[in-house]
């Protein structure tokens, strides 16, 4: 017989507790989401902080600053040193737009050329 049967061993019990429910994902209204993507988007905002300051995960406040860039709804600007800001654009309930850059404020209302919409932002820019 083998000398390994005959000494003693320790055994570790292991319990669980039930794993609660997930809890049901928060929806954020297009209201809060514009105004924590305003807040991400200043120039030196530091995200991540922002995302905590909200209660809400960094990653899910990076999805939205994408989607609004992808969306065309914030457009990055390239200063003179190469250095990116961003236009922030807000809709109001009027069926206008106005459309901050720095201290500078470009309202468009009605229907509007996109290209010649560009040539006045960067117009706009420029002085």
């Amino acid at each position: 017989m083998s000398d390994n049967v005959n000494h003693p061993r320790t055994f570790e019990v292991l319990t669980a507790e039930p794993v609660r429910r997930r809890r049901k994902p928060r929806e954020w209204s297009d209201d809060e989401k514009a105004r924590i993507l305003a807040m991400a988007l200043q120039p030196g905002a530091n995200v991540s902080a922002v995302a905590r300051s909200e209660g809400l995960d960094p990653s899910q406040l990076y999805g939205w600053r994408r989607t609004a860039l992808a969306s065309g709804a914030v457009a990055p600007l390239a200063d003179g040193t190469g250095k990116q800001t961003f236009a922030r654009v807000e809709t109001v309930s009027t069926g206008s737009v106005d459309i901050v850059i720095g201290d500078m404020v470009v309202r468009v209302c009605g229907a509007f050329n996109p290209d010649h919409l560009v040539k006045v932002l960067r117009a706009v820019r420029k002085a």
